[in-house]
């Protein structure tokens, strides 16, 4: 069988720009860019030459304040319901996609994309795994910053997703975005539902911090709570911390490797499914095709 599908996304970027420096993407966001040559042979990008554009953010904004998914006319058979899970390298993102795979697949028709920077790391991972059959899992490689594939040029993703909606007619679809830094988050156009994964081990002052992911995800996983006491963590001050970051928002507190929590983000996420209208338009479907 054939290696599933890889996408390169490496120094691609669908927005256009204004010639004054400014790129409008598909949000409808501006965002600076820099005026590099990136496919210059064999250039090498320092620090400051990444290939991609940035958003300028003020501050890490609010949960009430959060951008919400615009269902207006979404057609679910184009693309199923998304839930995005982002948050940086090593808080538990793929063992909790790999979980949520093994509790969604009996009942429902699900396919995930995931996203590494140079390599097929946590698709491999997801297949050697049996998360999924292979077919249904699909890796982007995203090159050297992961978060401008989640938010400013999403057209990457959107066009992995869109594949496995048309090939399996999915009831839900996830993402996982490459491991980032707490200022990335992802676009509206792309999750419907956004999870934020951190964790304990790098200490109780992550949710305090801030950062988008942290503040306006519509769910935010505090993971890897068993490592606490090994770590000198308070689980009491990041619960403190990330109700006062968050405000309404919920959190989660888990130890995806024991499956402790799993069980509460799947009512999460179903949750959320049902109040899109995904769910009931697709029973729909189900009924019309039975009669």
């Amino acid at each position: 069988m054939s290696a599933p599908p890889v996408v390169a996304f490496h120094d691609r970027l669908s927005g256009t720009s204004n010639g004054a420096g400014d790129l409008h993407t598909h949000d409808g966001s501006t965002f600076h860019t820099h005026g590099h040559d990136h496919h210059a042979t064999g250039a090498q990008l320092g620090p400051t030459e990444h290939g991609h554009s940035h958003e300028h953010l003020e501050n890490a904004g609010k949960f009430a304040e959060r951008d919400m998914p615009d269902y207006t006319g979404r057609d679910w058979s184009e693309r199923a319901f998304t839930i995005g899970i982002g948050g940086p390298v090593g808080s538990g993102k793929t063992a909790l996609l790999l979980n949520l795979c093994r509790t969604f697949r009996d009942e429902y028709n699900i396919a995930a994309v995931t996203n590494d920077i140079f390599t097929r790391e946590d698709q491999e991972f997801l297949i050697r795994n049996e998360a999924l059959p292979a077919e249904r899992i699909r890796a982007i490689e995203t090159g050297g910053c992961p978060h401008a594939a989640i938010r400013e040029d999403i057209s990457a993703n959107l066009g992995a997703l869109e594949g496995l909606q048309a090939t399996f007619q999915t009831e839900l679809l996830f993402v996982e975005s490459g491991g980032d830094n707490l200022a990335a988050n992802y676009s509206r156009e792309l999750a419907d539902y956004i999870i934020y994964v951190i964790d304990v081990s790098g200490g109780d002052k992550i949710p305090r911090k801030g950062g988008p992911g942290i503040s306006q995800s519509d769910l935010l996983i505090i993971n890897k709570t068993d490592l606490a006491p090994h770590v000198g963590a308070s689980l009491e001050v990041m619960r403190r911390d990330a109700a006062e970051m968050r405000d309404s928002g919920p959190t989660l507190f888990t130890s995806i490797l024991h499956g402790e929590g799993v069980q509460a983000v799947k009512e999460a996420i179903l949750g959320a499914w049902k109040v899109s209208g995904a769910a009931r338009q697709g029973q729909d479907k189900g009924k019309a095709a039975q009669q």
